[in-house]
This record gives structure tokens, sequence and C-alpha cells, in this order.
């Protein structure tokens, strides 16, 4: 075995290089099962972020359904999400394109052909009603908005409509099925086309903190006729409704406390296996899914959660449910068939997949790889999950990444650096999938910790309701306490403290190094500088979502202006890089700048990139190589330490004083 050589942390040559660390994050979404066909979407940035719609079957592999330039994508709610359907019978796809909003019809390999006229509206959630030769789907009206900049009353920009609505195949037309409510989703229609199901919620509420499950049936016409509330409510939050052969509605609620699977046959509901286990997630976009249904009834569901519940389930209708073994670690969007699971597989050291695999024999068939893994599996750092004590004497959680490169070892009297990662929401969570960026820094000798503060998903209702009314609190309460754990443990210097964090998490990372003094440096990505400004100006799905994380607006204004980075930039002393999309309409450029000013004015060290054409995260390939190079060079300036990569370093104003 050859002798590990001795170099600084944080300078340690890498075969994980920042282009394998882009090329990993195409994003696979979406697996569908239409008759013998599977189909699921990849973002691209090797394309500048194009979505793709990808269908495969035996007889062709893997074909893209929407040439260039054709984007399947939609930005309702601005997160877009269920931007395809497929009608198995002929093997039209229809998808909603992002340059223009209208939903296309593309088969056979032809072009795509616009189904709706052109206006200003999008569509998302897109379904297909076999029996009328229509799409079901969620519409955003934004024509009635004013655009001479009129504020409501509140003072919060004016807001689009929501509505269910029905698209004919054939001429395009429109019909709205359900209006009235704030938010729709979800929309399922009965595999004998007599009923209708789907999610409601109002302001202030997230989907995730109330949400309401209806069902009609419709009449001669395909309109909705009886409708009726059959789950959800106060303080509940319902997840992806879906229709079983027998003619049952089996769905997702979180009335127990964990989100789990529930049954309703006509006159009330029925658990599904309860446990303390998550059998879904926070929807912050269309076209989530969790489990699948098979033609003999069976649910097989992905859960995550405690007590040893994490895992692939069957449910089967008339027997116990029942755990599976299969050979991926983590499974995401389940779907299921006859015999066939189709899922996004993968775990901490092999790059996702789509999987399908077969019941019967056990064989597993990759349809799509992420990307090639081109570095031993040496060089991936494994994940251990920590608990640590916070603040008020409660208990968080996070993914601490060691240092990992089997060709180098730091100096026995030096402790790494660590970079504290913040996921975004903050309503989601860390994930223990193979994470190349990740790789990018502990693979140099950075130590990683990726924290699930208080708020977070997949630990329950009660963890996640944490978050109410301290967002700006709890959040970098639980990252100092992480920091400063690992740091009593010997695993990382304290003095060489990183935090970093895209939106949500670019708040966290703003707050903690305004509001306190722990980290030696941090790296803003679209950050949230002004929390009032977000909750005025942002988009309709989230603009009462900080009345539950923070306080009613406008009645709490004054905590509002207590708790943004933006009101209090004389505090800031510490090194920050910031990186910001020109186009980002949920966290507009001018509150970077503002904190870029700030950190000018005070001749505190910084890096600032603006990148034209990206919005509110990066897509393009270019620009997320050089974020990712400009943020690593950031921190070896700070830090004091040679990188052992070639690429342009970014330039540190006033490192020198």
């Amino acid at each position: 075995m050859t002798e590990r050589r001795v170099l600084p942390f944080g300078s340690w040559p890498s075969p994980i290089t920042i282009d394998m660390a882009v090329s990993s994050q195409v994003a696979f979404r979406e697996p569908r099962l239409f008759g013998s066909d599977v189909y699921w979407t990849e973002g691209r940035p090797a394309e500048k972020g194009r979505q793709v719609i990808v269908r495969w079957n035996s007889r062709d592999g893997a074909v893209d359904v929407n040439p260039p330039p054709f984007n399947a994508r939609t930005m309702i709610h601005e997160y877009g999400g269920g931007w395809y359907t497929v009608d198995p019978a002929t093997d039209k796809a229809y998808f909603s394109n992002l340059p223009d909003g209208r939903i296309y019809v593309v088969a056979g390999g032809g072009a795509p052909e616009p189904l709706t006229e052109q206006r200003d509206v999008r569509f998302g959630d897109l379904a297909f009603d076999a029996p009328r030769n229509r799409l079901v789907c969620i519409r955003e009206d934004h024509t009635s908005i004013s655009h001479d900049g009129a504020l409501q009353p509140d003072g919060r920009i004016a807001e689009p409509r929501n509505e269910l609505v029905a698209v004919d195949a054939g001429s395009g037309a429109v019909t709205v099925l359900a209006s009235g409510y704030d938010f729709y989703s979800s929309p399922v229609v009965s595999p004998d086309g007599t009923r209708l199901a789907w999610l409601a919620w109002r302001h202030p509420n997230m989907p995730w903190d109330e949400s309401e499950l209806w069902v009609a049936s419709l009449d001669a016409d395909g309109c909705p006729a009886n409708e009726r509330l059959v789950a959800g409510g106060h303080d509940v939050s319902i997840v992806q409704p879906e229709w079983a052969p027998d003619g049952s509605l089996v769905f997702v609620s979180d009335e127990s406390g964990w989100w789990n699977l529930y049954r309703w046959s006509g006159s009330g509901d029925a658990a599904l296996a309860p446990m303390q286990a998550e059998f879904a997630g926070p929807q912050w976009v269309f076209g989530m899914r969790w489990y699948g249904i098979a033609p003999d009834g069976t649910i097989y569901a992905a859960a995550g959660g405690e007590d040893g519940a994490s895992g692939v389930w069957a449910i089967p209708v008339d027997a116990p449910a029942h755990r599976l073994e299969l050979p991926d670690a983590r499974v995401e969007s389940l779907q299921a068939g006859d015999g066939l699971l189709l899922y996004i597989g993968g775990s901490w050291r092999d790059p996702r997949a789509v999987v399908l695999y077969d019941l019967t024999t056990g064989s597993r068939t990759v349809l799509r790889t992420q990307f090639e893994l081109e570095v031993d599996q040496a060089y991936l750092a494994q994940p251990e999950e920590i608990e640590f004590p916070t603040t008020h004497d409660q208990t968080a959680y996070a993914l601490y990444y060691a240092p990992t490169n089997p060709d180098y070892v730091g100096p026995a009297d030096e402790r790494p650096p660590l970079v504290v990662m913040i996921h975004g929401g903050p309503t989601s969570s860390a994930t223990t999938a193979l994470q190349m960026e990740t790789n990018s820094f502990t693979s140099r000798g950075f130590a990683v910790v990726d924290v699930n503060y208080r708020g977070s998903t997949g630990h329950g209702r009660a963890y996640m309701r944490l978050l109410d009314g301290q967002w700006g609190v709890y959040d970098v309460d639980d990252c100092i306490a992480a920091a400063q754990f690992l740091a009593a443990r010997t695993d990382v210097d304290a003095q060489r403290l990183a935090i970093r964090g895209g939106s949500a998490g670019g708040y966290t990372t703003l707050a903690a190094l305004v509001f306190h003094d722990v980290f030696a440096a941090g790296a803003s990505q679209f950050g949230v500088g002004d929390l009032e400004a977000l909750a005025r100006f942002t988009h309709k799905f989230e603009s009462r979502y900080l009345d539950r994380i923070v306080a009613p607006y406008p009645e709490g204004v004054e905590l509002y202006r207590e708790r943004s980075p933006i009101y209090h930039v004389e505090r800031l002393s510490r090194p920050v890089i910031v990186l910001q999309g020109v186009d980002d309409m949920v966290v507009p450029i001018a509150q970077a700048e503002q904190i870029v000013d700030a950190l000018r004015r005070q001749h505190i060290p910084y890096a600032y990139i603006a990148f034209e054409g990206e919005g509110h995260g990066f897509r393009q390939a270019a620009n997320m190589r050089r974020a990712l190079e400009a943020e690593l060079s950031f921190y070896a300036q700070v830090f004091g330490f040679a990188l052992a990569d070639d690429f342009e370093p970014v330039k540190v104003e006033f490192l020198a004083e």
C-alpha cells in the first residue's frame, strides 16, 4: 500500500474535478410508466438547464421526446413541476414549454405542436383524462395582474389566479373545473373516469402546513359535481392522492404526526401500515411521487423515518406490510407496474439512476445514470448521521462528512476547516444521496456538515413545526451547534469554520455572519437578505410562507426587520462570497448588491459574481462550474492555504488589508 502523503487540509490534489461535480448535476425527475414505455425528465446543465422528456422501451432504448430548443419546464409557482403527461393509447406526450408557457403535443418523433393559445398563463401538474381525451391540470393565470406596479392594501404585489382546469387534447379549449382556493394540485381521474380527486389549500398555509383532499363525481360534460371534502383541513397536510384499482382512494396524511398512508373507500379513511416514518415530503413542486399502486392493488412506498422504518415497503390489500430488500440504498420517486418498480435509485457512493426493478426475478435494469463515476469510490466521503444538543435543551440532526482521500492526510497537529452546508426551503432536508459537490470539498481536505436544523423534514411534523416563528433563530443556532459539536469532538478546526447556503440557506448563512461571530467566512448563493421584501414581493406560492415561520405580515414588520441581515449590515465583520443570478425573481439581485455594498463600505474582504441568464438557482454548466471554483478559491485565500487546482482564482477585495 502506498503511504499517504502529508499535506495541509484543503490543499490536497483531488481526482474529483469541478467538471465532474457540475456534470453530476443532471436532475432526474418524474419517472412514469405509461403502458410498456417508461418516461422521465432530465434537467441538463450542459444544455443550459434545458428540461428534456426521455422515453425508454426495450425496442428503442432511451429517446429524447422534446427536441431543442423546446424546454419541458413550467414556472407555475416559480418552481414548476408536473410538466408533462402521456396518452398511452397514442404515445402522444403533452408538455409545458418554458419560453412561452404553452402546452405542446408531440408524437412519433415529430415536431412539437402548440395546443394552447399564447396568453400570460402557466400550466403544471398535467394528467391525462383518457375517456374525455383531455388534460386535467393546474393553471396559474397572470392575465388579470396589473403591470403598473400597483400593490395590494397589505403592501404585497398582486397575485395570479390559480384554478383546476381541463384542456381539450384536440382543440386546446380550456374549461375551469374548480376555483376559489388560492392553490390547487394533484388532480387524478379515477380509472373508470367517473370521479376526480384533487388537493387545495389557502393562504397563509403552505401545502405541508394544511391542505384538503376533495373528491367529486364527473357529470356528462366532465365537470365536477357533488364535491366532497374527504380528508385534511385544520393542521393536516395531505399529499399524493391516487386511485386504486378497486376504486378506493389512497393518499398520504400527517394527521398522526408522520406522513403515513391512508385509504378512503367512501365512508371515512383507514391508516395503512402506521409507523414513525415519512412516506412523503414537502410538496415544493408539482408532480412529486413517493409511492405507486400495482395492478393487483399492492402499494409500494418509499419511506424515511426513525426506529428502522426507512426503506421500501410493500402494502398488499389483504396482507401485512413488509419491507423489500432492494439493491439501492436510496429510492426516490417510486412508481409501480405489473411486477415492476420504477424509481430513481442510488446511495452515498452510487450516482442516481433511473431503475426498472423486476419484482419476480430481482433483476435491476439501469435505464440512465446521472453521470459516470470516473473515480474510485475510496475518494467518496461516507455520511455519518449525528445528533447534537442545541438551544432550549433540544436536539438537532446533521450529516457529517470527514475529509476523505486515500492519497493524502493532514498534519498531525492540524484539524481540517469545516464547511457547514444549509439546505434550501427552509422546509426541506439534507440527503444521503451521492453529492459530488460535497465530495469536491472532502476530497480536497475539507470537512463538511449538512445540517437538518429544527424545521427540516424527515423527523416528523413536530420537528418540522419547531421552526414556527423561529426562522433566522433556530436554523442559525443549529448550524452553530453542529459546528461547535464537531469542534469539541476535535474533528474540525474551530478557527476555520465556514458556512454556505443558497436561497433560504443563503439567508441562514447571512444571518449567522451578521448576528454571530462563530464563523470565519461564508458563501451566500442567491440568499435572502431582506425578509420584508421577500414577504411583499415574492411570488404567490411563498407570499405567506413567512407568516408562520417568522410572524404575520404586516403586523410583525418590526420582527422582520430585526431578523433581516440587510438592516444590520454594519455588524458584518467576516469575509463573504456572494453569488447571484441576474434574473432571479425570488430573491432579486438588489438584495445581493446591498450586502456587497455594505462589505465594500466597511472594507471587509468579499468576492461577488453576478451570473447573466440565471434565475433562482444556477442551471447552466459554465456558471455552475465558475461558482464552485470561485467558492473553493475564496476559502483557500481566506484560510491561507494553496489549492492544488489551477483554475482562475476569484478576486477577493480587501483581503490584503
